[in-house]
């Protein structure tokens, strides 16, 4: 479908492909889900979870300190609020690196009452002397103080309510041990299957008001890298679309346009994506290339490549890291409809027998 009297363009500064949340995703909150009912996907994770609820209520005790990890647009903030909503607890919502100093936790600590639950979101990227504090919190429930200096020392433990942490971070390996360990109900967060991705496209469509027929949402959830963060955004963006071209309900052939000008293809890259994997196969014979070459090749930042572009690329096969660089697979060759070489397979093999770290 052809439309041209409407320009169509997502903003400069927005990726729309990206999972990290930005400032044009205020719509979250209406859009969240408040019941594991309403919570589409994760079945492991709800059912688990639904358990360890059930009891923790029946024993009327709060429930123990749960670590929900996994890549970011995946709902693990969402589903803090629905076990706060299940158990029936105020929720204190902060983040790691909002808390500054050991006073400001002590603070926030102090303040919670019996049941409540204190969600910190980045949970990682908290300093380690305030990590400190949290020990004693989640394993006695109570803070540990110090005054004055040498012989005149004192310690003084201050009892605190009994409370439930909920911890969300994407980088789970880069908790410390002792803090990792005080959780005892650990959650991985996984990526969306389309079908899952299908449900929460027809429920947001749903409260946004937006008639959408099936193949449409499919597309668009097809499109979402498993992301329901990014299912929501495309379905922004093509509800936008439709809006000022003048369409009711939004079907197969308005999605695909939308799609299109969006420049997201059929399995959610987007311009960026094929930008890095052209580069590889078009400057540098598909690789091996280092990773700062690879950025000054395409324009972009070395470690934006390597922790927003790559993840995605190397779920699909696209790619593969090599004690070398970055070598492009078949798949992205033909994806992109190339010419995959003669023998891939052998060039990949060669430079992975050599010794080195990842270039």
């Amino acid at each position: 479908m052809e439309f041209n009297k409407f320009e169509f363009e997502t903003p400069s500064r927005e990726r729309i492909t990206s999972s990290e949340k930005t400032l044009q995703d205020t719509y979250e909150n209406k859009l969240r889900p408040r019941t594991m009912a309403e919570y589409f996907g994760q079945e492991k994770v709800k059912a688990n979870l639904s358990v360890y609820i059930q009891a923790a209520k029946s024993r009327k005790e709060s429930l123990d300190h749960v670590l929900l990890y996994g890549p970011p647009g995946l709902g693990k903030t969402t589903l803090s609020h629905i076990i706060a909503g299940e158990m029936g607890a105020q929720i204190r919502v902060t983040s790691g690196p909002a808390i500054e100093r050991a006073g400001d936790l002590a603070s926030i600590l102090s303040n919670l009452n019996d049941g409540d639950i204190l969600f910190i979101d980045e949970i990682h990227r908290l300093n380690r002397n305030i990590e400190e504090i949290l020990y004693p919190a989640m394993e006695d429930f109570a803070l540990d103080f110090v005054f004055g200096k040498g012989p005149t020392a004192r310690s003084v433990r201050l009892p605190l309510k009994r409370f439930t942490l909920i911890g969300a971070t994407t980088k789970a390996g880069m908790l410390s041990g002792p803090l990792r360990d005080r959780f005892g109900v650990m959650c991985r967060m996984e990526m969306y299957t389309p079908e899952e991705l299908l449900g929460i496209v027809n429920r947001s469509a749903s409260i946004l008001d937006i008639s959408i027929d099936r193949p449409a949402a499919m597309q668009i959830a097809k499109r979402s890298r498993g992301t329901p963060r990014i299912a929501n955004r495309l379905l922004r963006r093509v509800r936008d679309y439709a809006q000022v071209a003048g369409f009711g309900t939004v079907n197969e052939d308005i999605c695909n346009d939308a799609l299109k000008r969006m420049e997201v293809d059929e399995l959610g890259l987007d311009a960026t994506d094929v930008n890095i994997l052209s580069a590889i196969i078009d400057k540098f014979a598909g690789g091996p290339v280092g990773l700062d070459t690879l950025a000054a090749a395409s324009g972009e930042e070395a470690n934006t490549i390597e922790d927003v572009y790559e993840p995605y690329l190397l779920q699909l096969g696209f790619i593969s890291r090599t004690p070398r660089g970055r070598i492009c697979m078949p798949a992205a060759y033909k994806h992109l409809g190339r010419k995959v070489p003669s023998d891939p397979g052998g060039q990949i093999s060669m430079f992975e027998k050599e010794d080195g770290a990842d270039a």
